[in-house]
């Protein structure tokens, strides 16, 4: 995934934690059957706003894929566990809830749809 390079944000794609697995108990949410976009955010972030709606639109394209938006500021234990710098950051899961990609910044829709070929 890449951020958006006119407000200049940063961007980190890659695996993270190998075999860590996050599920409805750390997120909140029920993860998605295929896939699931993990987005956290914070209240003041302006490409949080964009990155919800990028994501949201693909959960509603692909079947099986679920968007999930976690409040960075409430759940300080599971940002640090995971070592969330920024916001937006956004994990994709594999239907077991294992991290395959991880990017920090404002993604491109194509860009999410790639990084899903990973998890699906």
């Amino acid at each position: 995934m890449h951020g958006n390079e006119e407000d200049g944000s940063a961007v980190r794609l890659g695996a993270a934690e190998p075999g860590f697995r996050l599920g409805a108990a750390e997120l909140g949410a029920e993860l998605g059957e295929r896939a699931s976009l993990v987005q956290f955010s914070s209240a003041f972030c302006q490409p949080c706003r964009a990155t919800r709606r990028i994501l949201a639109g693909v959960a509603a394209m692909v079947e099986g894929v679920a968007h999930i938006e976690v409040d960075a500021e409430k759940d300080l234990d599971l940002v640090r566990a995971l070592g969330i710098e920024k916001t937006p950051t956004v994990l994709v899961l594999d239907a077991a809830g294992r991290i395959v990609r991880r990017g920090v910044g404002m993604p491109r829709t194509a860009d999410v749809i790639a990084a899903l070929g990973a998890a699906v």
